[in-house]
């Protein structure tokens, strides 16, 4: 059984689409205390350090699964908005922009070590005022790097796609399923 250490429920539901078992664990991690400002690097660093903490708190014996996600715009790194006016932002530089969603995952057994950093690039329609509006006032942007919400608000504006979709959601759990065959 894999650990998976995240609080987001779309990694959660993606494990049981693929019908890998796991547990759900929440560990308290700063990401303020990551420096860079390098999206790829930042999203590589958060899943590290956090790797770290889940080895520190559940030890070294079990499957563990970290994951991290950020947003570039324009080469400009955006994590997850604290209000409804820094979601904003992001969104609105988003609109009818290219944007890359990069996940970093790590997963670490007694046994073996795999870390994958992925990218989904995205070309989106520009936004329509009220859908935005709309968007922001359901809080579904919450906990969402970049605000952003592929199952969701920028499903109907993504015009192109380079990448796998769950990368874009959180888990390129395509990449790991060879590796959770053997745990």
């Amino acid at each position: 059984m894999i650990t998976l250490v995240s609080n987001s429920p779309t990694r959660q539901k993606i494990l049981r689409e693929y019908q890998i078992a796991f547990q759900q664990v929440s560990i308290d991690f700063d990401e303020e205390s990551i420096a860079s400002i390098v999206p790829k690097t930042f999203a590589y660093e958060a899943c590290k350090h956090k790797l770290e903490r889940a080895l520190q708190e559940l030890g070294s014996d079990c499957a563990i699964l970290v994951a991290d996600s950020v947003v570039s715009v324009s080469s400009c790194m955006q994590r997850k908005p604290k209000t409804k006016e820094e979601a904003r932002e992001m969104l609105e530089k988003q609109s009818g922009q290219e944007i890359a969603i990069i996940t970093a995952q790590i997963l670490k057994t007694s046994k073996i070590e795999v870390c994958d950093i992925s990218q989904t690039i995205l070309k989106l329609q520009e936004f329509h005022k009220i859908d935005l509006k709309e968007y922001l006032e359901s809080s579904l942007w919450q906990g969402k790097a970049g605000a952003v919400m592929v199952e969701g608000f920028h499903s109907k504006y993504i015009i192109k796609q380079k990448g796998l979709f769950s990368t874009a959601l959180g888990l390129s759990v395509e990449k790991f399923l060879p590796f959770f065959a053997i745990i």
